[in-house]
This record gives structure tokens, C-alpha cells and sequence, in this order.
């Protein structure tokens, strides 16, 4: 007696036949996909899930949004990106790239990591391909030190953009006197002078682990912040995730920026960059008040909410952009 749901043995790679219709660039919907490999819509799923553990429509989605990663980090818009991975709208894909890799599309570099835990181990391979890995990776539990490190990326820029609306005299005061955070980095009384350091801290550390020259010192305008921070929250983004895809935690790096050079644990680098920029993060934070600007909590929580398409209530009419 024959199981109804086992295909028979044709000498056919059937996986690779399901693969093709569900991948194909014309079909687009489930409809089409089953009409490829000439089957129902029914049969078609069923057999797809039971070969690869996922369903038609979510494996075709994660595929092209590892596409779409891949082809962004290599230079291409974002709005191009959305359309070839078949979104609508730029913000309906935003929102499905956040979800799905943590991060917007904007913070993808070439170097980041490109592959979405997947039960089956199928992954876009560029130009054109798949791969299949040998151990595929489940899906995992939160990253928290993913998430703390783009919620600092996405909230140090957030501060940057409200300062550039404060007056020079403002921006420049001195409203903490004294305030030094590490010695070596010297006083950061000001708001000036805390965006900087949050900067440049990654700045310094991306130097220390590509070992490269000691970076020079930037201009300090919001403006020449805002580009400078642009580059170099990417990078760090693109630098941690590659430590936790290696689990190289542990690894040590000899600072040769040092004088004499020092060796750290890339962890111990980490843990110490979103320490101390969490602590500027604040402390901008309660000089902004001072200067008269509303500015929320920069609490992750109220973060994920608003990532996640949960009303922007925390968020105050500044942060918004409400022109009411």
C-alpha cells in the first residue's frame, strides 16, 4: 500500500523543481508558483513544507530579502532594491527589512551579514544563486546585543538631527561644566562636544580592529556629524555583527593605537562602547532639555514599539516631526 503523500522516485531532483517555481521572478503568488510546478495550490504547499519545513510564500519572501540585502550593500537604492524584491511601497518594505534582519535598510553595508535563519539552510547566493547550508541555523532567540547596538546607531543620529536645529550658542554652551566621562577623552560639558565623542569613540575602535591609522579628528558641526556618524555607525553595525557571526567574543585584539599597545577582548570593545554611549546618549539628552527641546527617553522599549509599527506615542511632536 502506497502513502497518498509520497512521491514517487522519477530520477527527477523535485526540491530543485519546487525551488524553481517558487522562485521564479513571474510568480509572485502561490497561484502561480503551483501552476509552475503543475500542481493545486494545495498540493503545491503541502509538498513544499513537507521537503523544506517552510512554506512557499515565506521562503520566496526571505530569499529575495537576503537579495535585496546583498544588492543594497553593493550599492543599490533602496527604493530599487523594495521594488525587485517585490514591495509595494518602500515603507511596507522598510518595515519587513527591520523585522527580518534587525536593522533598516539604510545601516546595510557590504560587509554585514546577509543570510535569515532558515530551517531548510536554502540562502540567496549572489549573483543569481542558492545555497544550501550543511547545519542549517534556527531561528534564534532576540540578539540583545544586536539590538542594543542599533538602538544606540539609530538614537545617537536621532540626537544628531535635533541639535542641528539648536542655535550655535546653544549647541557650543557649556552646560554640565567639568563633565568628563573617560580622562583620556577630556571634558564634554557641552552637546558639541558629547555628540562628538559618541562619534568618534567608533571611529577610534573600528580603527583599532581593521588596524588602521589613528583617525583624525572631524569637524564637529551637526551637519559634518551627521555624515561622519553615517559611515561609522554602518561600519560598527557591520563590525559587531561580524564578531557574533564568528563568535569571536573572545578574541583579542592588540590595540597598536595605544601607547603602550593594550590587548582587549573584542566583547570587553563592545561592552564598553555602548556603556559609555548610552551614558553620553543621557547625558545629550539632559543638556537638550536645558536648551528648551523636548526630546523622549531613548528607551528601547518605546524603540522596538515604534520599529515594529506600534504607535509613535513616546516619541514627542520634535522627534515626530509634527507640523500641527
Amino acid at each position: 500500500m502506497t502513502d497518498s503523500t509520497t512521491e514517487p522516485s522519477s530520477g527527477r531532483d523535485r526540491l530543485r523543481e519546487l525551488l524553481d517555481a517558487v522562485l521564479d521572478e513571474d510568480n509572485a503568488r502561490l497561484s502561480e508558483m503551483a501552476r509552475y510546478a503543475h500542481a493545486s495550490p494545495f498540493h503545491f504547499s503541502r509538498l513544499f513544507a513537507r521537503d523544506t519545513g517552510e512554506s512557499p510564500v515565506a521562503l520566496r519572501r526571505r530569499v529575495l530579502l537576503e537579495r535585496a540585502a546583498w544588492q543594497i550593500g553593493q550599492g543599490t537604492s533602496v527604493t530599487d532594491a523594495a521594488f525587485a524584491a517585490g514591495y509595494g511601497s518602500v515603507e511596507g518594505f522598510t518595515r519587513a527589512f527591520a523585522r527580518a534582519f534587525g536593522h533598516p535598510p539604510s545601516a546595510t553595508t557590504s560587509g554585514s551579514g546577509r543570510w535569515l535563519p532558515a530551517p531548510n539552510g536554502v540562502h540567496f547566493h549572489p549573483p543569481i544563486h542558492l545555497w544550501v547550508e550543511e547545519n542549517p541555523r534556527g531561528r534564534p532567540g532576540m540578539d540583545l546585543t544586536a539590538l542594543q547596538t542599533h538602538h544606540d546607531v539609530d538614537d545617537t543620529a536621532r540626537l544628531i538631527a535635533l541639535a542641528a536645529d539648536l542655535p550655535e550658542q546653544d549647541y557650543r554652551r557649556v552646560w554640565e561644566p567639568g563633565r568628563t566621562v573617560l580622562a583620556w577623552d577630556g571634558p564634554e560639558g557641552s552637546i558639541a562636544a558629547a555628540l562628538d565623542r559618541l562619534v568618534r569613540s567608533k571611529e577610534v575602535w573600528l580603527a583599532s580592529i581593521g588596524g588602521e591609522d589613528f583617525p583624525g579628528q572631524g569637524p564637529d558641526d551637526p551637519a559634518s556629524l551627521r555624515a561622519r556618524h553615517e559611515v561609522a555607525g554602518a561600519r560598527w553595525i557591520a563590525a559587531v555583527d561580524d564578531i557574533g557571526r564568528r563568535n569571536a567574543w573572545g578574541d583579542r585584539l592588540i590595540d597598536a593605537l595605544c601607547d603602550p599597545p593594550e590587548s582587549f577582548l573584542l566583547g570587553g570593545v563592545v561592552a564598553h562602547v555602548l556603556t559609555y554611549s548610552a551614558h553620553r546618549r543621557q547625558s545629550v539628552r539632559h543638556m537638550l532639555r536645558a536648551a528648551g527641546v523636548e526630546v523622549g527617553h531613548g528607551d528601547p522599549l518605546e524603540w522596538l514599539q515604534e520599529r515594529h509599527g506600534a504607535p509613535d506615542r513616546h516619541r514627542t511632536p520634535n522627534e515626530r516631526g509634527d507640523t500641527t
